[in-house]
């Protein structure tokens, strides 16, 4: 073996890859790599505790981080393990556009304010666990083991992992589930003919107790956005099949947007789907849980492009939202370094209803929950959702229906659409979907209908995916 070659095979079986072929045999590539982060100085005790008086927003520094990069022709993916355990970067290829925020500058805040694990907290973005206490748990800020687990041309699955043996001795009293010895990974998955990433979060306690904890998935979402210059604009949608939220009165500002129902801080889900009608910062949560309802993401109208996380929400049924504000847009960090506003959109799944209950886990018991994270394109709403089509299915005005489709498997064999009224066919055809901006169908309504239906169907004749809507 040539010596190069050699060296590169034992540097990449020291840090745990597998050696990757080259790009013109691979279908599905796995890439390590490097990022640079920049934040205002500060310093932090080996526990992780903010040192006193350490911040200094005159000061910026850079940070840089190993990386690993999985890629096909759809989707890059960079997930960064050393700070957070985190899908840091999904890019969309078709449109060039970055899904996920990445903050530009971070910025220490909340120091000694008691709401976060660590008593302070920093945004740097993606998709990342949080456990086994609320508020960004322990694990946002330090490294997870990073394993390659399996690696083919079609398909590459690599593991982050973390085990809970933290115990910082300054945290805040609410913080209270302890040393609770979790072990949590987080399987990413990148197939070659999926535009999706599918992701796998298991939690297991090895130990002969029963530990109370609690487990979220944090995602910071800018969907359509420049790579390098991630924000949420205007045009962003929150889509959520919720139809009431919970809000704490904290920021009456946000919860004058919406409705009051008959239940304390219970509120009709409307202005609010819109990120320019928060009129401050603020929390919501799907009331009471998510129902069985299996999506939520954010649709950017500006480009028609978004990302929508897919799950059966069988053991997340929480649902929690958060954006720092409309005028988080004209917050610029670098001219002001000490405001910590950012504009995305943050939505969390989690196995609790709301931050601050706790469940259990029994001794030597395992959770699983299995995502799919789609960019989708040409969908100006979803309304049914499977981890392999996305569809939106409505009636506009004019008397038409109207079915946009996105797929998860642009290269699929073909796909028939059924659209029927009142059980009568009135459109049947293939399908062929367009990865650049989706796929869209309208039909005249007959007159009198009062039942529509469509299906998507699989060259089998299994149905893919269906919806029904009533007109009045």
């Amino acid at each position: 073996m040539p010596l190069v070659l050699l060296v590169l095979c034992l540097l990449t079986a020291g840090l745990g890859i597998i050696p990757i072929k080259a790009q013109t045999t691979a279908r599905v590539t796995l890439t390590p790599s490097q990022t640079t982060w920049k934040t205002v100085a500060y310093q932090l005790d080996a526990d992780n505790g903010m040192v006193a008086g350490s911040r200094d927003l005159s000061k910026i520094v850079e940070h840089t981080f190993n990386t690993y990069v999985l890629e096909n022709d759809y989707l890059k993916v960079t997930l960064l393990p050393e700070y957070g355990g985190r899908i840091l970067s999904i890019i969309y290829k078709p449109t060039g556009h970055e899904e996920l925020y990445q903050n530009p500058l971070g910025l220490p805040y909340g120091i000694d304010a008691g709401n976060f694990y660590y008593d302070w907290l920093m945004v740097y973005g993606g998709i990342f666990p949080t456990f086994p206490e609320p508020e960004h748990g322990k694990g946002w800020l330090v490294p997870w083991a990073f394993e390659v687990v399996n690696q083919t041309p079609d398909e590459i699955t690599v593991s982050m992992s973390l085990t809970d043996d933290i115990n910082f001795a300054r945290k805040p009293g609410k913080f209270d589930t302890g040393v609770t010895g979790l072990e949590v990974s987080f399987y990413v998955t990148l197939k070659a003919d999926r535009a999706a990433v599918d992701t796998a979060l298991v939690v297991q306690n090895p130990t002969s107790k029963k530990v109370r904890y609690e487990l979220w998935v944090c995602t910071t979402l800018a969907p359509g956005s420049t790579p390098g210059d991630t924000r949420t604009t205007d045009g962003a949608e929150i889509i959520a099949p919720v139809q009431v939220i919970k809000m704490p009165p904290w920021w009456p500002a946000t919860t004058a947007q919406e409705q009051k129902t008959d239940t304390a801080d219970v509120y009709t889900f409307d202005k609010l789907r819109m990120f320019k009608n928060w009129a401050d910062m603020g929390i919501t949560y799907a009331y009471p849980d998510m129902q069985d309802k299996n999506f939520w993401g954010v649709i950017n109208h500006d480009n028609q492009e978004g990302i929508m996380r897919i799950s059966s929400n069988d053991v997340t049924s929480g649902m929690k939202m958060w954006t720092w504000g409309y005028n988080s847009i004209e917050v610029d960090p670098f001219k002001q370094p000490d405001v910590e506003k950012r504009p995305y959109i943050e939505m969390w799944a989690g196995v609790t209803s709301e931050f601050f209950k706790r469940t259990s886990l029994a001794p030597n018991a395992e959770v699983r929950i299995e995502e799919t994270y789609s960019p989708t394109v040409g969908l100006t709403n979803v309304t049914q959702a499977s981890r392999d089509f996305l569809a939106n299915f409505f009636a506009d005005d004019n008397g038409t229906i109207n079915l946009q489709v996105f797929s998860v498997q642009p290269q699929r064999a073909t796909v028939r659409v059924q659209i029927t009224a009142d059980a009568a066919t009135i459109y049947e055809q293939p399908i062929s979907f367009d990865s650049a901006k989706g796929s869209e169908i309208s039909e005249r309504i007959p007159d009198g209908a009062k039942t529509l239906t469509y299906a998507l169907i699989g060259e089998d004749g299994s149905t893919l995916l269906t919806g029904e809507i009533t007109l009045n």
